[in-house]
């Protein structure tokens, strides 16, 4: 590789990870934990349910309680299963009978426990596990705001990948195993972030490419959408399969009772281990009455999976079939193994875990990078004003990364002792804790004393959470695991091993002095 060439990459590589390298952290950090979201949601409310992604419903004693309070015929309602716990997602489109009174012309979303029917707003039923789900990619950020610059992050990321390997190339594989400790910082530093960079870079890869789809598609497809539809996007995503099919409404009730957990249980018959993921009822009540019941095949049975059946309830004849097996094509597959590679539910906790550690690997090099981009401009020939705004610069960074793990240690004792917990104060605790940590730690200039602060107080508080879980709802890790709670007894020994390792870090570092 020509000079040229390598200043082309090396510049690009650093200007593309100094740019994003907070949002990224964030991303990453925020991401790690996601992959246990259902675990954190039961954990919180002292639930563990079933791990199945199948919906596990009474639905017609659901149905009927529904209809006492909220009128269902002439509705559209859908019902979907986001996460691995006791409640489903239920959203009813107004009713298209013209005749009824405003209040039923009125949708509403809301999330159904499954055993005792009350159901949740989404303000009731927000947990700490969706805030870290919806933080790894900025949801708290006004719309779509948030999305669009966590997509780009994650196209930044791709362009900070890909120079990366292109920089390294020739020695990549020489300096996967040099590391040396003992050095200068700057190369203590390049060391770490060469040797795990190239450990994490096809997960890295992976979800550069599945972040910046499912945040930016609607920018990547919008050409598309003016030059091949004329600019009507409803055409387009048809095609692609996301807009489900819609049946009229006859104004004729249904004069025959109709019984839906039949229709349900025909459709889960057709094929062996298929699980039902989502349930549309169309025209409820009326003679057009549709009932389109959607599922996926095991993922270790068949990894693109994706089945659907449409029944007429008038006379449960089928309208339309899509096998699993022999029927998924090549947008099913683009569409499914893009979401089970990013949310990594394919693999049980093994999986999860190893997704885990790459997470927080990453994130540990992306503060390498920074780091290296500091200790390369505090050079003695560097005007000392320079130099003091570079240190500034990664003081700032620092401070809001590394206190993200005490403040999420301390998020989870207050979601557990004062549950449940208004989004609005989970946000209070979380947020609010996390800026008053970063400005105490930029107004303390002490890098050193930031990175061991945070590593200590987020071991202490990360053995306090068991112990908090045991006090407030009597669920102790080894009663938990008696009993088969295995969400709970999961998030409470993953604390225990997450706190001592980082406790073991904490009291293995040593201050290394800046050699130019």
């Amino acid at each position: 590789m020509n000079n040229r060439h390598y200043n082309i990459y090396f510049h690009t590589h650093t200007v593309s990870g100094i740019v994003i390298s907070v949002v990224l952290f964030v991303i990453f950090f925020a991401g790690s934990f996601s992959f246990f979201r259902d675990e954190i949601i039961n954990w919180e409310r002292s639930e563990s349910t079933a791990i199945t992604r199948e919906i596990q419903l009474d639905y017609n004693k659901a149905l009927k309680d529904l209809d006492k309070k909220h009128i269902l015929h002439g509705r559209n309602i859908t019902i979907s299963k986001p996460s691995v716990e006791d409640r489903v997602a239920v959203y009813m489109e107004g009713t298209k009978d013209t005749l009824a009174p405003a209040k039923q012309k009125e949708g509403s979303f809301f999330y159904l426990n499954t055993k005792n029917f009350k159901s949740y707003t989404y303000e009731e039923s927000y947990s700490l596990g969706e805030l870290l789900y919806r933080l790894h990619f900025l949801a708290q950020i006004p719309y779509p705001a948030g999305y669009y610059l966590s997509g780009f992050t994650a196209l930044f990321f791709l362009f900070a990948i890909v120079t990366g390997v292109l920089l390294h190339w020739k020695k990549i594989v020489s300096n996967f195993y040099i590391f040396r400790p003992k050095e200068k910082l700057k190369t203590l530093w390049t060391d770490a972030h060469t040797a795990l960079g190239m450990i994490g870079l096809p997960f890295q890869f992976v979800y550069a490419v599945t972040g910046a789809f499912f945040m930016i598609k609607l920018l990547i497809v919008a050409p598309a959408v003016m030059a091949l539809y004329e600019g009507d996007d409803k055409k387009l995503y048809q095609e692609l399969e996301y807009n489900d099919p819609d049946y009229k409404f006859e104004y004729k009730k249904l004069a025959d009772p109709f019984n839906i957990n039949e229709l349900i249980a025909k459709a889960k018959s057709n094929w062996k281990d298929f699980e039902i993921t989502r349930v549309i009822i169309q025209n409820y009540g009326d003679i057009n009455m549709h009932v389109l019941v959607e599922g996926e095949l095991l993922s270790y049975k068949k990894f693109v999976g994706v089945g659907k059946v449409v029944y007429r309830v008038s006379d449960g004849k089928e309208i339309a079939k899509k096998n699993p097996i022999s029927q998924n094509n090549y947008l099913d597959g683009v569409k499914t193994i893009l979401y089970r590679i990013h949310f990594g539910d394919y693999g049980g906790y093994a999986l999860k875990i190893v997704s885990f550690i790459l997470g927080i690997i990453t994130c540990f090099v992306i503060i390498s990078g920074v780091m290296i981009w500091l200790v390369a401009r505090q050079k003695n020939n560097m005007p000392e004003k320079k130099r003091r705004f570079n240190a500034a610069v990664v003081r700032i960074y620092l401070a809001i990364c590394l206190s993200m793990y005490p403040i999420t240690a301390l998020a989870f004792i207050g979601s557990k002792i004062f549950y449940p917990l208004s989004q609005a104060n989970l946000f209070r605790l979380y947020f609010g804790g996390w800026l008053l940590l970063a400005i105490f730690f930029i107004i303390k200039k002490n890098d050193g004393f930031t990175n061991k602060f945070c590593l200590i107080s987020g071991s202490i508080l990360g053995f306090l959470i068991p112990i908090t879980n045991g006090i407030v709802s009597g669920e102790w890790f080894w009663t938990s695991f008696m009993e088969n709670k295995i969400q709970i007894f999961f998030i409470d020994v993953f604390w225990i091993f997450l706190a001592s390792i980082s406790l073991y870090v904490a009291y293995h570092l040593k201050p290394k002095k800046i050699v130019v």
